[in-house]
């Protein structure tokens, strides 16, 4: 593994209990359901034991804090990337939790936007987040027909 390579995104480690994980999924329902009227200028945060400072947050922020608190409140792992950043086909393949192997025959097969830097391949993150969407989109269409064929044949599943 180069160092390139350990710097690309990775799962935030966040190991929450089950009351913490019902507290972020109050406080995603809580933000989503604040009209954008309500929102003022900026967002000020607050420890309830005044043992921090008050910060102040941008409303624009107030959408990813809301979805971060959805995924916490899933206990799923987040990852973090500006979109113009590059992977390689190692740290691709960690973020889709599949073989790097398997990254290369997608890219051959045209199914997987690359561009190569010298013989290395870079996928830009965007490109990376468009084929898993596209993959997910598809696994459930299969799921789907597969469930409806059960269906017609009336086979309980």
């Amino acid at each position: 593994m180069t160092a390139a390579d350990e710097r690309q995104p990775s799962p935030l480690p966040v190991k929450l209990s089950a009351e913490e994980a019902a507290l972020a999924r109050t406080a995603q329902q809580a933000l989503l359901a604040a009209p954008a009227s309500a929102r003022g200028a900026s967002i000020t945060i607050e420890c309830d034991d005044a043992s921090q400072p008050a910060i102040q947050l941008p409303p624009q922020a107030l959408p990813f804090i809301a979805q971060m608190l959805g995924f916490m409140g899933e206990r799923r792992h987040v990852v973090i990337s500006s979109m113009s950043q590059e992977l390689s086909t190692f740290a691709a393949a960690r973020y889709l939790n599949v073989s790097r192997p398997f990254v290369i025959k997608e890219i051959e097969a045209g199914r997987l936007k690359h561009r190569m830097v010298g013989t290395h391949r870079r996928i830009d993150f965007h490109d990376l987040q468009v084929y898993e969407m596209q993959m997910k989109e598809r696994r459930e269409e299969l799921l789907q027909a597969m469930a409806d064929e059960l269906d017609d044949l009336g086979i309980a599943y």
